[in-house]
């Protein structure tokens, strides 16, 4: 083949790949020809390789957009929490949650604890593992969950705010219990948890036992029907250790008393 024909050729393979909008595969064209001929590579293994390229940029595009959905707060992983510091905390238990089994199993996980002791840190990494894992997931806070279906109830998009919180495979809601919650939140948070029963998983935080759920919510029914459906099939972590950040400032003010204490007051 003449060196115009070739270039032709190539020109035209250009042009392919671009139609395809395989535009990950056209930029590492010229870089992938040059390997083949340096390594005699076969067109099959030439091929695979293109491809290779275009797959990967492609994932990455889906786990970028998986990451941007999720809303996920804070880069927190398991392996970034402190187990040393919660001893209550059964380490084995988190380390079989961080499986994800239960989101396959489309089980529930309850983050039990007062502020501080790391429930949202926990959840967070969750989140982040169903995320690497490829699987569509969502954080909210409960005030922003309830508030955002009283916004869609005033304006008529009740279903389609309903179909969007059924729509990921896990769904993490935090601080539940730490903001007073009105009738109208509650059946909301109930709907939401009631339309994914059976179908997708939730990982709860709240700084309340499930004893005191009544005061959360004004009916104690409400509360009732919501802890049968996320009791199903769920895990319950209590985290009764010290907050995190009451330790950290007490070591922040050890280190300040140091100088004084060595230079006598």
């Amino acid at each position: 083949m003449s060196a115009a024909s070739e270039a032709s050729v190539y020109q035209q393979l250009r042009g392919h790949l671009a139609a395809l909008r395989l535009t990950a595969a056209a930029e590492a064209l010229p870089a992938q020809l040059e390997r083949a001929a340096a390594e005699d590579t076969g067109h099959t293994a030439f091929l695979e390789r293109l491809l290779a390229v275009e797959v990967a940029a492609a994932e990455g595009r889906r786990q970028a957009s998986l990451a941007r959905f999720a809303c996920l707060p804070a880069p927190w992983r398991i392996s970034d929490f402190d187990f040393d510091a919660q001893p209550s905390l059964d380490r084995k238990l988190v380390g079989e949650l961080a499986t994800l089994r239960f989101v396959q199993d489309k089980g529930n996980v309850l983050l039990i604890g007062p502020p501080g002791v790391g429930k949202t840190m926990l959840a967070v990494a969750l989140g982040h593992a169903a995320v690497d894992a490829g699987m569509r997931t969502y954080y909210t806070t409960a005030a922003e969950l309830t508030a955002r279906c009283h916004k869609a109830a005033i304006e008529g998009r009740w279903a389609t705010c309903m179909r969007f919180y059924a729509g990921p495979r896990l769904l993490i809601v935090d601080e539940l219990g730490y903001l007073p919650m009105p009738a109208e939140g509650a059946a909301a948070l109930f709907q939401v948890i009631t339309q994914r029963y059976g179908k997708g998983s939730i990982v709860l935080t709240t700084n309340l036992g499930i004893g005191s759920w009544g005061r959360i919510f004004d009916d104690p029914m409400v509360a009732a029907a919501m802890l049968d459906r996320l009791l199903h099939r769920s895990v319950v972590l209590n985290i009764q250790g010290e907050s995190y950040r009451m330790r950290a400032h007490r070591a922040r003010a050890d280190r300040l008393r140091e100088p004084v204490a060595r230079h006598g007051g």
